[in-house]
This record gives C-alpha cells, sequence and structure tokens, in this order.
C-alpha cells in the first residue's frame, strides 16, 4: 500500500478514536449544528483534524481546489502553523501564488523552527520565477540550520548560475557532511569546466574516480585534461591501464598518440600507428576512423599530417577503397600536389560516384577551417558528379565568395536557392554576393526575401541598410539602422555603418560617436571602425583627434582608397596643402572610379 495512504489511514483511526472519546454523549447531528462559541478547544481541534485529514486525501488524490476548501475550514477551528503550510502548499498547486506566500510566510511566524516552511516559501517565489527571493528564503533558512542538507543542497542549486563559486562552496560542505556523493562531484566537476578552472576540476574527476574506479568515460575525460595541462606522465598511466583492459580500444590509442605527439617522440607515435595499421582485432573502418581522427586534427596541429598520410597510405596499399583515396586526395591538396590530388580524385570519381556525404563532409572541413581554395578544388570535383546536391552548391559557393571569385560564386549560389529556397542564410548568402557583383536591386529582393524567413536577422538588416545607403535611399536605410539597433544594441557592424552614414551626411554627430565608441569596444584595432571614428571627429572640427584614428586605421589595416582620401581631407585642414594632395593621388591611384578625388586633384582642394 502507498505509504501515504497509510499515513492517512492512521490519522483517521487517532481522529475517530478522539471523537468518539469526547463528548459521546451528543449526537452528530446536533454537533453539526452547534454553534462555533460553544465549541470546547478540544472539538475545535478535532474539527480541525477531520478537515486536515480530508484536505490531505484530495491532496493526494490531485484534487486540489477541494483540498483548498478544506484546509480553509479546519482554518476556522485551528490557526495552527501546520494548517497554514497545508493551506500554502494547496494554493501553490491550484497555480494561485499570492495566496500561496500569504499563508507560507503566516507559517513561518507561527513557527519559525521547521524547515520544510522555508522550503514551501522558496519554491513558491520559485515557481512565481522570483529566484531572488526564493535564494533569501533558503539563506535565512541556513542561518538557523547551518548543516541542514536539504538546504544547502537547494541554495547551491540556484547559486549555480550566477554564483558558481559559492555553489561549490556548499556543495563541498555538503560532502563533509554525508561524504563522497557521485551527484555532488559531478555538479562541482561541471561547474569548474564551465568555470576554466582546471585543476579544480581535476581534483573533482578524481574524487569521482575513486568512487567508479571503472568508469572509462570518466577516465578518458581525466585523461584529456592531464593532457591538457602537460601532465603526461599521470595521463599514460590512466592511457595504460584502459589498455590493459582493452588492448584495442581505439581512443584509448588516440590519446597515446596525442600524448607522444606532445612529446615529438616519433618513435613511440609510429609504434601506435602501427599496432593499429597491424591489428588483427581492428576492422579496416576502425582503421580509416583513426586515420580520418588524425586529418581532422591536421586543421590544427599540422605534425598529425604526416600520422594520417602514413595510415592512409598503409591502407591504400592493402586495398582499393576509395574513401581511403578520397582523403588522400585532400591530404595532396593541403601538401601542394596537385599531380597526385587529381591521381586521387580521378579514381573516386570513375569508382565511387554514389558517395556525396564523404564528399560534403570533406569540403565542409576544410571551409570551416578557412581553407577557402582546397575546400572549392574538392567541391569542384565534387560538383562534376553531383551537380543537383544542394549542399555542394552552397559550399562551394560560399568557398568562391571567400576567395572574391564573386562571379563564380553567384552562379553556384543561385543555383543552391532553387535547391533549397526556404533556407534563409543560402539567400542571404547569394544576396551577399550580387551585392558584392553591384547587382543591388537583386540582392534587394533576395535580402527581403530572407527577412521574410528570419525578421530578426541583423545582419541580413544591416547589408540591406548598406545597399540602401549606397543608393542614397536615406529614410529606408535608417529605418533599417534603428530596427537592427532595437534588436541588437551593441552589435559592433551595426553601430559602425549606421555612425559613418549619419557622418557622412552630417547628421547626429554625437550619437555617431557614441556608437562608432561601442564598435571600438568590441574591435579596437579595426581599421573601419577607427576610420569611421577618426571621420566623424573630422565633421565635427576635431582634425586633430581625426587624423590620430586616421592614421591608425591605415596602420593596422589594408591601403583602402577611402581611408587615405580622408586622411587627404585632414590634412588639408590642418593647412598641409602638398600631403593633402599627395594622399589624394594616392587614393586615386588606386580606385581610379572616385571622380570626386580627382576633381579635388584638379582644384587643389576640398
Amino acid at each position: 500500500m502507498n505509504s501515504i495512504y497509510i499515513k492517512i489511514l492512521f490519522l483517521i483511526f487517532i481522529a475517530l478514536n478522539i471523537w468518539r472519546c469526547s463528548s459521546s454523549v451528543e449526537k452528530i447531528s446536533k454537533q453539526n449544528f452547534k454553534p462555533f462559541d460553544f465549541y470546547s478547544d478540544e472539538e475545535k481541534r478535532e474539527k480541525a483534524l477531520e478537515n486536515v485529514i480530508d484536505g490531505s486525501i484530495f491532496m493526494s488524490k490531485g484534487d486540489y481546489s477541494s483540498a483548498v476548501k478544506k484546509f480553509e475550514a479546519a482554518l476556522l477551528y485551528d490557526t495552527s502553523s501546520g494548517i497554514y503550510f497545508n493551506l500554502a502548499k494547496a494554493y501553490l498547486f491550484n497555480n494561485k501564488l499570492n495566496l500561496a506566500l500569504q499563508y507560507a510566510n503566516k507559517a513561518i511566524q507561527e513557527d519559525s523552527l521547521i524547515i520544510e516552511y522555508y522550503i514551501l516559501l522558496s519554491d513558491i517565489y520559485n515557481f512565481g520565477k522570483q529566484k531572488q527571493s526564493a535564494i533569501e528564503v533558503l539563506e535565512r533558512a541556513l542561518e538557523k540550520f547551518p548543516n541542514e542538507n536539504t538546504l544547502l543542497y537547494k541554495l547551491a542549486i540556484y547559486y549555480q548560475e550566477n554564483r558558481p563559486l559559492k555553489a561549490v562552496e556548499l556543495y563541498e560542505k555538503l560532502l563533509k557532511i554525508i561524504g563522497s556523493e557521485w551527484s555532488l562531484l559531478a555538479r562541482i566537476s561541471d561547474i569548474h569546466r564551465r568555470l576554466g578552472n582546471l585543476n579544480e576540476e581535476i581534483f573533482a574527476l578524481e574524487r569521482l574516480l575513486k568512487i567508479d574506479p571503472s568508469n572509462k568515460t570518466l577516465i578518458k575525460s581525466l585523461i584529456d585534461l592531464y593532457l591538457l595541462q602537460k601532465r603526461n606522465s599521470e595521463a599514460l598511466s590512466l592511457i595504460e591501464e584502459l589498455l590493459e583492459l582493452n588492448p584495442d580500444d581505439i581512443s584509448a590509442r588516440q590519446r597515446k598518440i596525442d600524448l607522444y605527439l606532445s612529446e615529438k617522440n616519433w618513435i613511440k607515435v609510429n609504434e601506435e600507428v602501427k599496432f593499429i595499421i597491424d591489428s588483427k582485432e581492428l576492422n579496416f573502418q576502425n582503421k580509416v576512423d583513426v586515420g580520418y581522427f588524425f586529418f581532422e586534427k591536421s586543421f590544427r596541429d599540422s605534425s598529425a599530417l604526416p600520422i594520417a598520410k602514413m595510415i592512409f597510405e598503409k591502407l591504400d596499399k592493402d586495398s582499393s577503397d576509395w574513401q581511403v583515396k578520397l582523403i588522400l586526395g585532400a591530404i595532396a591538396i593541403n601538401q601542394h600536389d596537385d599531380d597526385k590530388a587529381i591521381e586521387y580524385f580521378k579514381y573516386v570519381t570513375e569508382n565511387a560516384n554514389w558517395d556525396v556525404d564523404s564528399w560534403i563532409r570533406l569540403g565542409a572541413l576544410h571551409f570551416d577551417n578557412k581553407r577557402y581554395s582546397e575546400a572549392s578544388k574538392i567541391m569542384l570535383e565534387a560538383f562534376q558528379l553531383f551537380p543537383n546536391e544542394y549542399f555542394i552548391n552552397f559550399i562551394l559557393g560560399l568557398s568562391l565568395a571567400q576567395l572574391d571569385k564573386n562571379d563564380s560564386a553567384a552562379i553556384f549560389l543561385k543555383k543552391a536557392v532553387l535547391l533549397n529556397p526556404q533556407d534563409a542564410n543560402t539567400i542571404s548568402a547569394y544576396a551577399y554576393t550580387l551585392n558584392q557583383i553591384k547587382q543591388q536591386d537583386s540582392a534587394i529582393y533576395y535580402l527581403n526575401k530572407a527577412l521574410l524567413l528570419n525578421p530578426d536577422d541583423v545582419n541580413v538588416i544591416g547589408t540591406l541598410a548598406l545597399i540602401y545607403n549606397d543608393k542614397k535611399m536615406y529614410d529606408k536605410s535608417d529605418s533599417l539602422y534603428e530596427r537592427a539597433l532595437m534588436i541588437s544594441p551593441d552589435d559592433a557592424i551595426i553601430n559602425n555603418n549606421y555612425a559613418y552614414s549619419l557622418s557622412t551626411r552630417g547628421l547626429q554627430l554625437e550619437r555617431a560617436l557614441k556608437m562608432v565608441d561601442i564598435a571600438l569596444e568590441k574591435d579596437s584595432l579595426s581599421s573601419a571602425f577607427l576610420d569611421t571614428k577618426g571621420w566623424i571627429l573630422f565633421k565635427l572640427g576635431k582634425f586633430e583627434q581625426a587624423k590620430f584614428y586616421v592614421e591608425k586605421a591605415i596602420k593596422f589595416g589594408t591601403k583602402s582608397a577611402v581611408i587615405i582620401d580622408h586622411l587627404g581631407d585632414i590634412e588639408f585642414k590642418l593647412g598641409n596643402k602638398e600631403r593633402a594632395i599627395e594622399l589624394w593621388k594616392e587614393a586615386f591611384e588606386i580606385d581610379p572610379s572616385k571622380i570626386e578625388i580627382k576633381e579635388k586633384i584638379i582644384k587643389g582642394e576640398i
């Protein structure tokens, strides 16, 4: 029988016996109509108890409205803290938080030494999304009950988000009271991981390992942390433990090779690689996966590339698997061996013209690691096989755009849009590229289409505003910039571009100065941001300050016709006419389409 029903039956049994022992000469019907003032204290307690029992039964059945009525009736006969507590709990389950708070507070006023009352009050606050009030209630309770486990645990959970070290302090206190406990140590470990406190995270994992010394996941996590801290001997000891239990544990072998790589112990690296390749227990795909692990690792650590090459060349001798040829082709591209790359890719195209996922995975890996030239070569090969595959067109288009081959990029991105017309990112990428090749009206069309799919995309809004600004449609551009700032007031690009737009028109210059300062807080060495600040100061007539920022923009950026032209204007205002003309000529050489610069050179003035 459910324990809650046993308790309820026990209470009913007690209540019935109390009733039989008192006022037995009177009939129940008379008691029901007896005026309230004529009840004795004992009879009032009995009536209160009956209603509490009934209310508890209703609570156990989930009938919280009926429970409220019974507990309210109990209050007519007895105003003890327990009834206030039960009524508060019933109101909480009825989602009447104000009344629940009122009665929970009354319960504590009546009896401030019952822990459950504080816990209920904090829960009510928490349900009402008043987390700080919930914390304050538990803190107050903890002053009275400093070693109460439930209070320590609940308060630590609340602290985790905004006061993580305080949470750790409470968890550690709990550990001293109850001893090593898995869930507490796991929480401590998680907090230190989020805070980047490696030593403390390691200590927590070491204590967890004492509780569960055979937990492989835990051991591997600890190994990874040891490797991060260059505690190689401790890492190696744990790796050997794993390999003793399972010599063919691939991930343990990979970690062992990582360790030897960090020490540049090539003899040991080769031994481990040879073990993997020669292992009879590992199947072919296992070995391919190990090789791919080191290929991926090579994007962050170039010393891993020869290992990947060694594994795949060995596998290539023992098989004719197209996956191996595909990775060897990618490795050849990375090593600038185009002839080898062509040879490998030719084999793949002739023998594996069905597996599109491998091509996509390979191209995406290169793109994500900003190897756009390699990504475009691989995706061009893939395009020959899968001309109507969305991801291949998309990755190829993005790669070409990153290489400033925008005319070609537009072709593939347009096809990606046709293949996936509801993807906002694809539409946006195509629109950006159209803008780069001066097809602004088409770019506007596609950007507006992207906004219909994702109305709060600040990047799209900002690009659209930039185009309208270039077309001198300032009402539309200003409206879009204001909309973007409402969504993301600290966005560096939006603040900079809007500030520059305002400065070119001589509008809201003080506000523009504040906006560009927001951008510079995000990136103090951005050439574009520095130039914007310089130009705003120029418009404000602060020429010396303007010169400082524009010269700094030139120092930290590539030579831009616009920025050098700005410096020329500043030098002119400072009375350095010859220097100004030199700068204007330099700017015009960089971009001969700037007719306004040529006019200044001819006139010799702004």
